[in-house]
């Protein structure tokens, strides 16, 4: 089966800008929570994310961190979904500093899809800038879902 694109899971009521977070735990529960709320996964899933970044950290650069659960965790997955949160602030996320973190949850390997579109993404300095400043979710949507080419 075909990696699911990201436009599929990602909507501006995904996105939440202008964020505080007083830790690097409280961002991942602030991803956890908005997942819950969007519907893409029962609570089992929270305390999964927490137990991933415990075994790995999930900054990325760029100041982005893609919190996410454990495999096991999977079972507590309704939906594949993304929740994008940004911190204009920073915070401290074990010696590197986190302005964007997007709480993925998949259901299968379509977190691979929404990886190639975020790799695009932080590997132009330009649209990782643009992700960090963004104003609207409009522009974060736009920024992790280019437009589909005709081909």
């Amino acid at each position: 089966m075909p990696t699911e694109p990201v436009r599929l899971v990602l909507t501006e009521d995904a996105v939440r800008l202008g964020r505080t977070a007083k830790d690097r735990a409280d961002v991942i529960d602030q991803c956890g929570e908005l997942l819950l709320e969007l519907g893409a996964v029962d609570p089992g899933y929270l305390p999964a994310m927490h137990e991933r970044e415990a075994s790995v950290s999930t900054f990325l650069g760029e100041g982005v961190a893609i919190p996410h659960g454990t495999d096991p965790s999977r079972v507590h997955v309704k939906q594949t979904g993304l929740a994008v949160i940004q911190f204009p602030e920073g915070v401290d996320w074990g010696g590197s500093t986190v302005n964007v973190a997007i709480g993925i949850a998949a259901t299968g390997e379509e977190h691979l899809g929404i990886l190639t579109a975020l790799a695009g993404v932080l590997t132009d300095p330009d649209k990782a800038a643009r992700l960090r400043g963004a104003t609207d979710p409009a522009d974060v949507v736009a920024l992790l879902n280019p437009p589909a080419s005709d081909g």
